[in-house]
Formats: structure tokens, C-alpha cells, sequence
């Protein structure tokens, strides 16, 4: 069952209620034409699903490994196309925030605000999502346990907000590498918080020489697969027509036309699911 903060903002969508939730999109808007292609389609998909949808797209990419990467169009068109892609097709909408005088500005634009991992324990940016009073997405460090996740929940409860997720994105296993340990999910889920399962950026493989971070997407469908196992309440994924050729994070991206296999499997898997627990 889904806390009221999110099916509010599922509202306009017609939805199996014993469905997971998905949060997708593109890694970060790189043109108008992009975020509403992939938009487009994943709504189709979702739609016919019963899955509640959240678009995610990035405004900006303040963390990239190399100077010279791509870090989007400017803030204000970034925000902007965010918003029009919630407004076209009645989606609530995601982006991440790197700096409290971030929250501020991206709250008119967007339904939740995402905390990356690498910023999970820094009070003043958790401190500023929780004033907006938009729902507070936080993504667990890859240098954090599950249970220690709590004291990011605490400190959104502390400043007045209730509407809290929580998403597992892999921990730290070695220099270059990734691991999920699946106990996380229940772990964070006794917060009382929906968890989320990031199923592309937990297939990352950082700190490549090349100064661009690999991945391993052809396991994006074991992650959620084991993640909907486990007792996941969303999925994120993020999903671009052509990887190859994307702005960032191209190594970890879904095919936009293996997004619908894949959630058609992943469906099935969540009814046995439901029906076991029953």
C-alpha cells in the first residue's frame, strides 16, 4: 500500500494499486525532442501496465567525472522542459538537487526532489528539500548501509516533512565496482518509507581511467527482477532510443525499446509476489 503523499501525485493515472511504481526517463535533459520522445513511449507503456509513473530527468549533472562532460542546457530550460513533460501528460516529475539554494528553485518545477547518493548526509541540502514541502526522494550513499539510512529520514522528519523515499543504488565493492545487497530494501522499508530499487546507476562501474564511468546494463533485468522479489515498492530506470550516443551515462542506460519487455516480465513477477504475501 502506497503512503497518500504518493498516490496524491498518482492522482491523474489509471493504476494497478498493487503494482510497483516506476520512476524513468532520460540520465539528464539533453533537447526538448528527447525528454518528450521517452516520455511518450514510457507513459504508453506504463499506461497499458497498470504501473504508476514518475518522468525523471536531471536539469543538470553536477557530478560528472571529467571536467569536460556534459552537464546539461542551463538550469531555467532544463527545469522548464521538466515541467512541460508533467504538464503534457499529467506525470509527476523528478530531478536531482546538489545544493540547498537548489531546492528552492526546483520545487515549482518538479513533484519530488531526489538527493544523490554522494550528498545523502548533507543536513543543510536534506534540511531545504523538507521546507519546500515536496516529497523528498533520498538515494543511499554507496558508502552507507541501509540502516544507516534512518538518520537522513530523521533529519526531513526533524524539519517538518513527512513525504519520504528512500532508493538503493549499490554500495562500494572496490575501486571500480558495485554491489546490491538486497537487505537494504526491507531494512529501509522499516523506516516506514517507500524504497525504490535504482537498477541503472547500481550496474555502475566508477572511477574508470577514461574519466568516463562504465557500466553493465545487460544485468538491468536481474536488479529489478530480484529488486520486485524482495519487496521493492518502485523501480528507477533510466532509458534513452539510443545509449550509445547519450550525454551521460550512456554506459548504464536501458534500450528505450527493451523498457517494455522488461516491465512486462517484472509485472508478472510482482502479482506472484502479491499473491504469495497474501
Amino acid at each position: 500500500m502506497l503512503p497518500s503523499y504518493l498516490t496524491n501525485i498518482f492522482s491523474k493515472q489509471s493504476y494497478d494499486p498493487d503494482n510497483f511504481f516506476l520512476i524513468a526517463g532520460p540520465c539528464v535533459v539533453e533537447s526538448e525532442e528527447l525528454v518528450m520522445e521517452v516520455a511518450d513511449k514510457v507513459y504508453s507503456i506504463c499506461k497499458n501496465l497498470g504501473i504508476p509513473y514518475v518522468f525523471k530527468a536531471s536539469y543538470r549533472k553536477a557530478n560528472r567525472t571529467s571536467a569536460s562532460s556534459f552537464t546539461g542546457i542551463g538550469d531555467d530550460n532544463g527545469l522548464s522542459l521538466i515541467k512541460k513533460v508533467g504538464d503534457t501528460y499529467q506525470l509527476p516529475t523528478t530531478s536531482d538537487i546538489h545544493a540547498h539554494e537548489e531546492a528552492a528553485m526546483a520545487a515549482p518545477y518538479i513533484d519530488i526532489l531526489q538527493i544523490p547518493a554522494f550528498l545523502c548526509r548533507q543536513t543543510d541540502l536534506l534540511e531545504a528539500a523538507a521546507v519546500t514541502d515536496r516529497i523528498v526522494n533520498v538515494k543511499k550513499g554507496q558508502f552507507l548501509s541501509g540502516a544507516s539510512m534512518k538518520f537522513a529520514v530523521d533529519k526531513i522528519r526533524k524539519a517538518g516533512n513527512q513525504q519520504i523515499m528512500l532508493t538503493e543504488r549499490g554500495t562500494t565493492f572496490g575501486y571500480q565496482d558495485l554491489v546490491v545487497d538486497y537487505r537494504n530494501i526491507p531494512i529501509m522499508q522499516a523506516e516506514q518509507v517507500p524504497v525504490i530499487m535504482d537498477c541503472t546507476h547500481s550496474l555502475q562501474q566508477p572511477n574508470q581511467t577514461s574519466g568516463i564511468t562504465g557500466g553493465n546494463p545487460q544485468m538491468i533485468g536481474t536488479i529489478a527482477k530480484a529488486a520486485i522479489a524482495t519487496g521493492a515498492n518502485g523501480l528507477f530506470i533510466e532509458t534513452h532510443p539510443n545509449p550509445a550516443v547519450a550525454k551521460s551515462d550512456g554506459a548504464n542506460m536501458l534500450p528505450l525499446h527493451l523498457l517494455e519487455p522488461l516491465l512486462v516480465q517484472v509485472v508478472k513477477l510482482r502479482k506472484t509476489v502479491v499473491e504469495i504475501n497474501i
